[in-house]
């Protein structure tokens, strides 16, 4: 096959993809002019495209950046870009380039601050549960613990864009489904690698989590995010099913591989007092998805905003942003990957409810928002090379370190 004929198949790929109810891609919003009549798609892998055009939104002109991915081709996965470790950040250009992915885009929200608790540092941790690679990495904060904007009626942290074993994208909701188990008693778990645990509960910390202070957990309750850190709190090590140490107070430092450490706050850290050195424990966990019955390869954290074609009811139609999105098409076979351009002149960019309009007329049946903001990169290789670049302008100025993000994988 030409170059040449290589360049139009990805184009009319992404015509596939971009195009819905009639409008082209580039298509503003309700009302506006289209920027431009149709994509002109760059195939940067056998299956993944990559394009960029203009919109003109009610706050100004925007501009955005797209992969399509077509899941259908055997050569092209989804995975999660992470640096290793929840409580860790890297750029998603490294992250990409760590992995080998052609393309990322940035994930989810994440504990990027700690004004409100004095001498806490924030962990960088994601809000939301994480797949990769099919092993469990963490479970949901609280909903009142959620940096970010205000979630849409009906949603919760616990909501979800993955990919299926089955290779198919899907929005779902993953739940914790977990226990303590002494020889006396059993305690259901209430966190797993959390940088926020719910109140009275018992959270589990693995090599996972990374070498992060785990004080952060025992701050804030589930309605308040900034509320005091807890001053009832306990910590025990469980290492080959067996108390190993115990603690008045989280600590931090990796975690040793079959090492388990609990951190207990409030009801959770007077029952976790009850145990000794060398007592037996015993401590399952794994997320529960809502609707899938099908075992999730890969998951990342956000909150949708379209469902079945139909944004969802009560999206913020004020804020503007600068944002990221996850689309998906034609039963979960093809994914589209959104990230706005951060540079001076379309910095306004979109509201949440603009940005499911996009996703709609750009093909999306289901979307899911990602974080936005200063978090907003796209990164692709130029067809022929084997680095990532910056394909947006992130909002910064710079790439801001994030705890993960989308990651698209090719072996042609």
């Amino acid at each position: 096959m030409t170059r040449r004929q290589k360049r139009c198949r990805a184009g009319r790929t992404v015509l596939a993809l971009l195009t819905a109810l009639g409008s082209p891609a580039g298509a503003a919003l309700a009302g506006a002019a289209p920027a431009r009549a149709a994509p002109a798609a760059v195939e940067i892998a056998p299956g993944v495209a990559y394009e960029q055009f203009g919109l003109q939104a009610a706050g100004g002109p925007a501009r955005a950046h797209v992969l399509a991915v077509d899941l259908r081709h055997p050569k092209v996965r989804l995975d999660l870009l992470y640096p290793g470790a929840v409580a860790e950040r890297a750029t998603v250009s490294r992250l990409a380039g760590r992995q080998a992915a052609v393309a990322g885009v940035n994930g989810d929200f994440f504990n990027i601050t700690e004004t409100q608790h004095p001498g806490v540092e924030a962990t960088g941790a994601s809000v939301g549960p994480a797949i990769a690679g099919g092993r469990t990495l963490k479970a949901a904060v609280p909903d009142g613990q959620r940096f970010g904007p205000a979630l849409p009626p009906g949603t919760s942290t616990r909501d979800v864009f993955g990919v299926g074993t089955d290779r198919r994208a899907r929005l779902d909701s993953l739940a914790l489904d977990g226990t303590v188990t002494t020889s006396a008693e059993r305690l259901p778990l209430g966190g797993l690698n959390q940088y926020a645990l719910p109140v009275g509960s018992v959270g589990a910390f693995t090599a996972d989590w990374g070498d992060a202070s785990r004080v952060r957990a025992t701050c804030g309750t589930d309605t308040e995010r900034a509320a005091p850190c807890s001053t009832d709190t306990h910590e025990v090590t469980v290492r080959d099913g067996r108390v190993a140490a115990t603690d008045q107070s989280p600590g931090g430092g990796p975690i040793a591989a079959g090492t388990t450490v609990l951190v207990g706050r409030e009801a959770g850290a007077q029952w976790l007092r009850k145990l000794a050195v060398g007592d037996t424990v015993r401590v399952r966990h794994r997320l529960v998805a809502a609707r899938s019955k099908v075992p999730y390869r890969f998951v990342i954290g956000g909150y949708p905003v379209l469902s079945g074609g139909q944004p969802l009811p009560g999206l913020d139609h004020r804020t503007r942003a600068v944002r990221s999105a996850a689309g998906l098409a034609d039963g979960g076979r093809r994914v589209l990957l959104l990230s706005l351009d951060g540079s001076p002149e379309y910095r306004t960019g979109l509201t949440i409810a603009e940005l499911a309009d996009v996703m709609r007329r750009l093909g999306a049946v289901d979307a899911f928002s990602l974080d936005g903001g200063g978090s907003s990169t796209l990164v692709a290789r130029a067809p022929g090379t084997t680095t990532v670049t910056v394909r947006n302008h992130p909002s910064g100025g710079t790439e801001r370190p994030v705890p993960n993000g989308i990651g698209v994988f090719s072996t042609g």
